[in-house]
C-alpha cells in the first residue's frame, strides 16, 4: 500500500506535465499581446518564439510518456490559436498598422487569424495524434514565429542597407496574407527529423539543431526570421517541383464532398396493378 500511493502520484504528475507546457505556451502568448500593446515589440516577438518552442515540447513529452489524449489535442489547438494566431496578428497591428496604415488595415490581421484557426481545425481532424512525415499546410507555430520576428529583422543592418526603401506596413501586410494562405494550402512542409546517432540524417539533424541553438542565442535577430522564410520557401518550391498531389491526404476536411447522386427509376403503374388469372362469373373473357 505504501508503494502504490507514490506511483499513483507520479503517474498523475506525468499526465499533467504536457498540459503544463501547453498552458505555459498560452501564458507567453497572452504576455506577448500585453507587451505589444505597451510598445515592447521586441519582447513580444521573442515571447511568441519561446511559445513555439514550448509547443514543440508538449507534444514530444506526451508521446514519450504515452499520455496523449483527445483533451490534450483540443487544449493544444485552442492555445495555439491564441499564441500563433491572435498574438502575432496583434503584434503586427500594434507595430506596423496602428499609426501608419489605413483605418481598415486590421482586416489583414483578421484574415490571418481566420487562416490560423482553419489550419488548426484541419490539423485536428486530419493529422493530430498520428506519425507524419509532412505537414499539410504551413504549421501555425512557424507562421506565427515568422511574423513575430519580422520587426526584429527590420532593425538589423542588413535590412537598413538593402531593404530600407521597402514600406514596412505594406511588407508586413503582404507577409501576413502570404503565410495565412500557405497555412490553409495544400503545400507540404517537412517535419523536423528526429535526433539519432544511428543514421546520417539523424546526426545531421542533431548538428543542425545545435548550430541553430547557438545562432538563436548569439544573433537571434539574424536567425529566426530568415530561417522562417527559408523553411516557407523550401516547402513551397519542393511542392511545386514534386507536384501538389504527392502524399496528400485522401480527403481535405475543409472541402465538402458532394453527396452521391441517388438512383432513380421510373415506375410502371400498369405493372403494379393486380392481374386476374380467370374472369369472374358474368364477365366476358377478353
Amino acid at each position: 500500500m505504501n508503494v502504490a500511493v507514490p506511483r499513483r502520484r507520479l503517474r498523475r504528475g506525468i499526465v499533467i506535465l504536457p498540459s503544463a507546457f501547453t498552458l505555459g505556451n498560452l501564458f507567453l502568448g497572452i504576455w506577448a499581446i500585453v507587451e505589444a500593446s505597451r510598445g515592447q515589440y521586441w519582447n513580444a516577438g521573442w515571447m511568441i518564439v519561446v511559445a513555439g518552442i514550448m509547443d514543440m515540447f508538449d507534444g514530444r513529452i506526451a508521446r514519450f510518456t504515452a499520455t496523449g489524449s483527445p483533451f490534450g489535442e483540443e487544449l493544444d489547438s485552442l492555445v495555439d490559436a491564441v499564441s500563433f494566431g491572435v498574438a502575432p496578428a496583434l503584434l503586427v497591428y500594434f507595430t506596423f498598422f496602428r499609426n501608419s496604415a489605413g483605418e481598415w488595415s486590421w482586416i489583414v490581421c483578421f484574415l490571418y487569424i481566420v487562416a490560423a484557426i482553419l489550419r488548426l481545425a484541419r490539423f485536428n481532424i486530419e493529422q493530430a495524434g498520428t506519425d507524419k512525415a509532412y505537414f499539410h499546410g504551413l504549421p501555425s507555430p512557424i507562421s506565427g514565429a515568422t511574423l513575430a520576428t519580422f520587426y526584429a529583422f527590420t532593425t538589423t543592418d542588413v535590412w537598413q542597407r538593402f531593404f530600407h526603401r521597402v514600406p514596412l506596413p505594406r511588407a508586413a501586410g503582404w507577409l501576413a496574407l502570404i503565410v495565412g494562405v500557405l497555412m490553409v494550402s495544400n503545400v507540404l512542409y517537412p517535419v523536423v527529423p528526429r535526433f539519432s546517432f544511428r543514421t546520417w540524417s539523424g546526426r545531421l539533424a542533431f548538428f543542425l539543431a545545435f548550430a541553430a541553438i547557438v545562432a538563436a542565442f548569439t544573433v537571434p535577430q539574424y536567425f529566426f526570421f530568415p530561417m522562417g522564410i527559408l523553411y516557407i520557401t523550401w516547402g513551397l518550391v519542393r511542392t511545386v517541383v514534386a507536384g501538389f498531389e504527392e502524399k496528400l491526404p485522401d480527403r481535405d476536411p475543409m472541402i465538402l464532398e458532394e453527396p452521391a447522386p441517388e438512383e432513380t427509376r421510373e415506375l410502371d403503374y400498369e405493372e403494379m396493378r393486380p392481374r386476374r388469372e380467370q374472369p369472374l362469373a358474368g364477365e366476358e373473357a377478353t
